[in-house]
């Protein structure tokens, strides 16, 4: 059966990496980290943020993004991104889609961007003085708007 899967790219807050590790916990969706860490997983920041859920965090490592591609050769990727047009309001998630996120500071490249822009989706932020939210709160809010669509809840 076709899940929705999360994938951070990158991460460097070892909190924010703990934070989704427990939200998808809680939704049971596997976690993808992708590429070097600005970190390590059993960092004590990243440990607490995840409390005691972390045996239940379905967890995957790659290298990169084509390791991750080859793991799941039948997702559809979708790109978050402050860059994109498209919210995510407007988005029609499917159980094959992989939520991908980026670095905190960067984000995601811009090549990656541009060769799937028709895959980019951003979450609207009226206050344009600011540039981006959280990413677990970011993963939190995408997330739970891709189960909702899907019907995850009902299963």
């Amino acid at each position: 059966m076709a899940m929705v899967h999360v994938a951070l790219v990158e991460p460097e807050i070892p909190p924010n990496t703990g934070n989704v590790a427990r939200l998808c916990a809680a939704t049971r969706v596997p976690l993808h980290i992708v590429g070097a860490l600005g970190f390590r997983l059993d960092d004590r920041a990243v440990r607490r943020a995840g409390l005691d859920y972390w045996p239940e965090v379905e967890l995957y490592r790659h290298r990169d993004l084509d390791m991750l591609r080859a793991a799941l050769p039948a997702a559809r990727f979708v790109y978050l991104t402050t860059k994109a047009e498209r919210s995510y309001l407007d988005w029609q998630f499917t159980a094959a889609d992989c939520l991908i996120f980026g670095r905190e500071t960067r984000g995601l490249p811009e090549e990656l961007l541009r060769a799937n822009w028709e895959r980019c989706v951003t979450i609207p932020m009226p206050n344009r003085n600011v540039r981006s939210l959280n990413l677990a709160t970011s993963v939190g809010i995408v997330l739970y708007e891709a189960l909702r669509q899907t019907n995850a809840f009902n299963a």
